[in-house]
């Protein structure tokens, strides 16, 4: 019963037990069930809260970068590689000159021209997980977000390389969620474009790294290693590497440079703070070694920090301005074309220059930060030859009264490409920015006269190198009250067309330019390249230098250019060609070759130009001022007030041009055009020195196919005459075949002339022949305007009378009182009437008051004969133009001349006119008339002489 009472027990507990585990289980499981929902529910909450957040976050993602455009490969390579590069400007050779002042000077390195150690350093510092992420870091973004939200005093920074590119090249330096967002996307895109070798090259060429030894802001890690070490970046040492790599992080906080080329910081340790920590990272991520580190530490970086380099602007300033300029010119006109912009057809003036200036001023941007190579034509040894010339203070003339010094311009040319080889743009670049040889307009004076005048009358056919022209008082057509004055404010006459120009006489200049058409003497210029004219240019003083906007240097040297060209112009250029920086060469000079005037005419003028240099051409001195010995032809120029001065010179291969005068206009002080001639052979020398070849060429100039010499008449320019052979005028010089003279002269006519004060004059009809004689006249009016015709007349026509009459002054002539013997010679003064054309000498023998005529003696000869030995009585007696004597003179007696066979010495000569009546015998002819033997009485019929027989030519003759 206890067994069963246990067994019951046992079994009560048992359920009891059983029940109470079973209640036990129950409650775990609720509990379970409690905790799992709770769980559940928290895991759903959590989940939808993350959802919620994750949703907004990404909304909000999106809400910020909805404005982001989806940008395609070709779009994101154009912005990432679309960072400013100093543009480079290379001589001729491709001699490097230097950079185009930028605001920032970047030059573009490829990745395996970097120093593996600067790319170390730059991944240690600035990017650890470069080569592993995706564009971006999300826990270094979620630092940095964390950061910002809590406004920690910490701020690490969250942008990959890949990022700092994105933020520099597409994006803003913006501090803005929107910003950053941006990035992140963008970031991420560019990874999925392109390499990471290809990002981490453009960051390098991108990143800013403060400034250089000379001041300038500078980015790319190539600027970067010369402006500060002055070495290439592939070139970097461990310390050098490190210490770039630290600057990107406070590009000017860090710089080593004060600004505007200040010098050195005095405290460089921000900056070698720095650099340890970039080396500290460098030695965390095994890039260098415990050794390498600790050398590091101790390079000494203000020691070996780059000097200043000597500015390209400074030194060459004149130079990389030119280039500068001529580059903005090349670009700009191809930007409107682009665009299709005509500026020709745009009336409105204000319009057409917003509108260029608009263009320019892009080009202006483009060149100086899109990393182009512009190749000029200047020959680097020349041009610093002719930099060293000018230097020479002994070549210029004093400074004028405001203190501004003499100024030079000069341009070396190229004929046969128009390439400008060399300039001087001024003394002194930093006192005056202005380039005298491209972009000062001064009148170019005489220098103008082959341009506009002869050549183009010679093109027409109106003159010819022997013509004669007439410098003489002459009047502007266009102002008859105007007189056109020659240098010297005289004239010199009748001169062929060859001595005008070779003196530079203005009169005959102007007289040839008003034998063209206006017009056409405008086009000739505009073909020349001389555009600035005013509307109504040419007038007539412009053919003597008087253009109202005046000409360039370059402009009136490459002018001369065209009769070195046979007639061509050809377009001077200083650019050669210009290469963008993926070598595509975006430009490239071509010459056009325009006629201007024939070889023909090209040549005659040239021939001319070369007498310039020989007396009395305006130029002789300067061949002997040159080392060597070449073809040279060229032109003098001196403008009114000497306010300028020019000499243009040429041979077969170059055309060089010079002009000296003051920027505010003054007068020149001293021998000017001598001085002009020294600075362009001191200029020609330098440059031959160094090309000798070109420069002093054995080459001539080669006449061509139509050019003739022809013998003509010097007074018409037609074939000679008899006559014109007679006195001499026959001249032979050049022509232009197509205007060779084919009619006989036919100008010149035999007169009588009589001599009066020394001067030729027609003879009248009652002149007496034994005072006359034959020469040679001009027929006509033919230079009717020339009021004083003997002042006008050429030395070598001496055999020419001119067309003036001998004026009777309507009285006889008063008796001669000055009759003496001398020795032995009979002599007495000229008569002081202005009309006397001879004299007579009468003589009677001893025993006689018979006075004969003896000898006739002309106004030009020698007044005085040899008396003759024996017993003789002479008497002279004065003649006029017609004819009219004046009273015997007293008395002169040789030998035993009986004075008592006289009555009255007075009445002789009526006493011997009463014997003849007494006698009434009829007089003797000169063939029966007796006396000494060597005194020969032709008959005065025969009379005949000639303008230049020597005096005293009739002393032995007697004369009835």
């Amino acid at each position: 019963m206890d067994n069963k009472r246990s067994e019951r027990r046992f079994s009560i507990n048992m359920i009891a037990k059983f029940l109470n585990e079973k209640k036990i289980f129950k409650s775990f499981r609720i509990t379970y069930q409690v905790v799992w929902n709770l769980l559940l529910i928290f895991i759903i909450c959590f989940v939808s809260l993350a959802l919620f957040v994750g949703g907004a976050g990404a909304g909000y993602f999106a809400s910020l970068v909805m404005d982001e455009e989806i940008r395609s490969k070709e779009e994101m390579k154009m912005d990432i590689y679309n960072y400013e590069e100093i543009s480079e400007v290379f001589f001729a050779d491709n001699v490097l000159l230097g950079a185009l002042p930028s605001e920032l000077e970047r030059r573009e390195v490829q990745l395996e021209d970097v120093s593996e150690h600067l790319i170390n350093a730059i991944i240690a510092t600035e990017d650890e997980y470069f080569f592993e992420h995706e564009g971006i870091v999300p826990k270094a973004i979620l630092r940095a977000t964390y950061q910002e939200f809590s406004n920690s005093s910490l701020q690490t920074g969250g942008s990959t390389l890949t990022q700092q590119l994105i933020k520099n090249q597409i994006l803003t330096s913006e501090v803005s969620f929107d910003r950053k967002a941006k990035e992140i996307l963008l970031a991420m895109r560019l990874e999925n474009f392109f390499e990471k070798e290809e990002i981490l090259a453009a960051y390098l060429n991108v990143v800013p790294f403060g400034r250089n030894a000379n001041g300038r802001n500078i980015a790319g890690v190539q600027a970067a290693a010369q402006g500060i070490f002055g070495v290439d970046a592939k070139d970097l040492s461990i310390p050098q590497a490190a210490y770039i790599a630290g600057l990107p992080q406070s590009p000017f906080g860090y710089t080593p440079f004060l600004s505007q080329g200040r010098g050195v910081k005095e405290n460089l340790d921000p900056s070698l703070n720095r650099m340890r920590t970039v080396l500290t990272r460098m030695r965390e991520k095994g890039y260098i070694n415990e050794k390498e580190f600790e050398k590091a530490l101790n390079y000494d970086i203000r020691a070996n920090l780059t000097d200043p380099l000597p500015s390209t602007h400074q030194e060459y300033g004149a130079l990389m301005q030119e280039a500068e300029r001529r580059a903005i010119e090349i670009f700009s006109n191809k930007l409107m074309e682009d665009d299709e912009v005509n500026l020709n057809e745009i009336e409105d003036r204000d319009e057409r220059i917003i509108l260029q200036s608009q263009y320019r001023e892009q080009a202006r941007r483009d060149i100086r930060r899109d990393g182009y190579q512009i190749h000029m034509t200047i020959n680097k040894e020349i041009y610093d030859a002719h930099q060293e010339v000018i230097k020479n203070n002994n070549l210029f003339g004093p400074a004028n009264k405001l203190g501004e010094p003499e100024e030079v311009g000069a341009i070396l040319l190229d004929n046969k490409t128009g390439a400008i080889i060399s300039f001087v743009g001024g003394r002194d670049f930093q006192r005056q920015s202005l380039n005298h040889a491209t972009q000062a307009y001064r009148q170019n004076g005489s220098t103008m006269k082959p341009l506009l005048a002869y050549a183009p009358a010679m093109e027409l056919g109106a003159i010819q190198p022997g013509y004669i022209m007439a410098d003489t008082p002459y009047y502007y057509k266009s102002n008859p009250n105007t007189e056109v004055r020659n240098f010297g404010r005289n004239h010199l006459g009748l001169m062929t067309v060859r001595e005008a120009l070779q003196r530079s006489r203005n009169v005959p200049a102007v007289k040839a330019f008003n034998m063209i058409p206006q017009d056409y003497g405008r086009e000739l210029l505009l073909k020349m390249g001389i555009t600035n004219l005013d509307a109504g240019e040419p007038y007539e003083s412009t053919s003597i230098g008087g253009l109202k906007h005046g000409v360039t240097v370059e402009q009136n040297t490459n002018a001369y250019s065209v009769f070195a060209n046979e007639g061509k112009f050809i377009q001077s250029y200083m650019i050669e060609k210009i290469v963008a920086k993926d070598g595509e060469i975006i430009y490239n000079h071509e010459h056009e070759e325009i006629e201007v005037f024939s070889p023909q005419t090209a040549y005659l003028t040239l021939d001319v130009l070369r007498d310039v240099q020989v007396s009395p051409g305006t130029a002789p001195r300067l061949p002997g001022m040159l080392n060597f010995r070449t073809d040279l032809a060229g032109k003098t120029g001196t403008t009114s007030d000497t306010y300028d001065s020019w000499y243009v010179g040429f041979n077969p291969n170059f055309t060089m041009g010079v002009w000296i005068g003051y920027d505010t206009n003054s007068p020149l002080q001293g021998q000017t055009g001598p001085r002009t001639q020294q600075i362009w052979a001191s200029l020609a020398n330098a440059a031959h020195k160094i090309d000798p070849g070109f420069i002093g060429t054995n080459e001539r100039f080669k006449m061509p196919s139509g050019i003739v010499r022809q013998s003509f008449c010097g007074v018409t320019g037609l074939l000679p005459s008899d006559l014109c052979r007679e006195a001499g005028l026959v001249k032979t010089d050049l022509f232009n075949a197509k205007y060779i003279p084919n009619k006989v002269d036919n100008s010149l006519e035999r007169v009588n002339f009589v001599m009066l004060n020394g001067n030729p004059y027609l003879a009248l009809e009652n002149s007496p022949q034994e005072f006359t004689q034959k020469g040679i006249s001009i027929k006509g009016d033919l230079f009717k305007d020339i009021n004083n015709i003997l002042d006008s007349l050429p030395n070598n026509w001496n055999k020419i009378i001119p067309d003036q009459t001998a004026k009777d002054n309507g009285k006889t002539p008063s008796r001669l009182t000055t009759v003496t013997n001398e020795n032995g010679n009979l002599k007495w003064r000229k008569h002081p009437d202005d009309d006397i054309i001879g004299y007579r000498i009468y003589r009677a023998p001893n025993g006689s008051d018979n006075f004969t005529r003896y000898q006739s003696i002309r106004s030009d000869q020698e007044l005085s004969i040899t008396l003759s030995s024996g017993a003789f009585a002479y008497k002279v007696t004065a003649v006029d133009v017609v004819g009219r004597e004046s009273e015997p003179s007293s008395l002169i007696i040789t030998g035993n001349w009986q004075e008592t066979l006289l009555e009255d010495e007075d009445d002789s000569v009526n006493k011997k006119d009463e014997k003849k009546k007494d006698n009434k015998k009829p007089p003797k002819n000169d063939e029966e008339n007796s006396g000494d033997g060597d005194n020969e009485i032709p008959n005065p019929n025969d009379n005949i002489s000639f303008f230049n027989e020597k005096p005293g030519s009739l002393s032995n003759r007697v004369l009835s």
